[in-house]
């Protein structure tokens, strides 16, 4: 992978997919909050508002309970380094990311789910109600997620014979018809469930509200302030733009840069951002249009994103 190109285009590859994920995920969560509010009736902060509350938390005091340990503050810091290596060895604007060769798609599930474990221990080890409820609501969403996402991933793996992201995405190039066919649909739409759960989206969990019965992840960070609570805000919109970002390249690649150059990768930056925003947008709106399920449904949920996951497995294997 990595080989075949020239070390400087691969390194400022993985340079502009972190500074792209990390500029572009606050400006996705402010966007589709204005898009929301429009829809709504109201007008709405404006879409660089996430980028000016990082800004006012970076200068405040970093606080931390009495009780808690040093797990409490490494969390934050595990959650932004797992997302940020996802970041960088996926490939987002080109088929030649740095380390390509480890960008398997297990290797990219488990980063992901390190940030989320340890966000979760950072909030048992407050020692607070709060803190435990909203980290076993998510470990429990998790644990449910985690077997649709990896069987979504075999049935991408399938036609390519292959788990390597750059590998599904050269050959998929190469293979057109791949993308239409009945295993990548079910795959996407599985893959779609499992990302509104492990971003805390609607309707699996309301990022907007604070009430104490329904919040999940906000619960998880009561008690992060400051630099902090701007690492966790910050990993979480990452981890949305990441995401989504993935979804965008394994399903409609096109547009992304098959060989180095700047003019390239310009072109693989506006297209996964075009395409992103995109997806971002009929994410919004389809929130507008649902309302948050309880959580004794959530698993339902979960499992008809398994079903869809393992059909797309069988479709994939008896082609």
């Amino acid at each position: 992978m990595t080989t075949h190109w020239p070390w400087s285009s691969v390194v400022a590859t993985a340079v502009l997919q972190v500074l792209g994920v990390a500029i572009g995920g606050p400006l996705l969560v402010g966007m589709m909050r204005k898009i929301r509010c429009r829809l709504e009736g109201r007008q709405g902060p404006p879409v660089h508002q996430p980028l000016l509350d990082l800004r006012k938390l970076l200068r405040k005091e970093r606080t931390k309970p009495e009780a808690a340990s040093w797990v409490f503050g490494l969390a934050p810091l595990v959650l932004l380094a797992s997302v940020t290596v996802a970041a960088a060895v996926s490939p987002l604007l080109a088929t030649y990311p740095a380390l390509g060769w480890s960008a398997d798609l297990f290797a990219v599930v488990f980063l992901l789910l390190l940030g989320s474990v340890f966000l979760a221990l950072g909030a048992l080890d407050t020692g607070t109600a709060f803190g435990g409820m909203g980290a076993s609501r998510a470990i429990t969403i998790g644990a449910l997620a985690e077997p649709a996402l990896l069987v979504a991933v075999l049935a991408l793996s399938i036609p390519s014979r292959s788990s390597n992201l750059p590998t599904i995405v050269s050959r998929s190039l190469e293979h057109p018809a791949w993308l239409a066919s009945p295993e990548r649909l079910l795959a996407v739409v599985a893959l779609v469930i499992v990302i509104v759960a492990e971003t805390g989206r609607l309707p699996v969990d309301n990022p907007s509200t604070h009430l104490e019965l329904t919040m999940i992840h906000e619960a998880m960070v009561l008690e992060y302030a400051g630099p902090d609570l701007a690492l966790v805000k910050l990993a979480e919109a990452m981890r949305l733009a990441f995401l989504l970002a993935l979804v965008a390249t394994l399903f409609i690649p096109w547009g992304i840069a098959t060989a180095s150059g700047p003019a390239r990768l310009a072109l693989g930056l506006a297209s996964i951002a075009g395409k992103v925003a995109v997806l971002g947008a009929a994410l919004a709106a389809a929130e507008v249009l649902v309302a948050k399920l309880r959580l004794f449904r959530v698993p339902e949920l979960m499992a008809g994103g398994f079903v869809l996951a393992a059909l797309a497995v069988i479709a994939g294997a008896v082609r």
